[in-house]
């Protein structure tokens, strides 16, 4: 089970920016919570009245845990392209949600048929590349696009191509996920 911890750093990194900096005790931080020098890979995902309002992380672990939720954090709040930068009447209307990714393997396919027979709705997050497009799914987004078919149409679409990307047969990885949730007024800072 994710340790709220990991919600609370997000909601720190988010709110000092609002502050003045106030920054986190790093040391403390590393040696309450070991797991947060291991590198990860994490996806910080904001919602406002339930609408998405930002979503950045990393698909491959190559920094700490603890480096990797500030950063994605910030970004999620000030930084997708999709959205202005979070201002601070949106908190008390705020979700925040950590995802921490497993990691990314190679799913073997025949062709589009046998993808849509081997992608596990509702566990799978998955990644679409191919030449210059890319893009991913976490498994959050079955919610909203409950049939394999849809998931794919929409995976293509938000990787820059279209569904017959398909028929070239791009390299799809899926990994799996572990978040934590609540609301922004209800989480504790560090």
């Amino acid at each position: 089970m994710l340790n709220n911890i990991l919600l609370q750093i997000a909601k720190s990194a988010i709110l000092s920016k609002f502050d003045g900096g106030s920054s986190l005790d790093r040391e403390s931080l590393l040696q309450k919570y070991p797991f947060l020098n291991n590198n990860g890979a994490v996806f910080v995902t904001l919602n406002c009245d339930n609408q998405l309002r930002g979503c950045i992380g990393s698909i491959a672990p190559y920094r700490t845990l603890l480096d990797d939720v500030l950063h994605n954090a910030v970004s999620a709040a000030f930084g997708d392209p999709r959205f202005a930068p979070l201002s601070s009447r949106e908190l008390g209307n705020l979700t925040l949600e950590v995802s921490v990714l497993s990691e990314p393997t190679i799913l073997e396919y025949k062709d589009y048929d046998d993808l849509v027979k081997k992608v596990r709705p509702f566990i799978d997050g998955l990644i679409l590349k191919h030449g210059s497009y890319q893009g991913t799914f976490l498994p959050q987004v079955w919610e909203q696009l409950p049939h394999a078919e849809q998931f794919l149409e929409h995976l293509s679409m938000k990787a820059g191509a279209n569904p017959s990307i398909y028929a070239l047969h791009p390299t799809i990885y899926r990994y799996e996920v572990e978040h934590i949730k609540d609301n922004f007024k209800n989480i504790k800072g560090v």
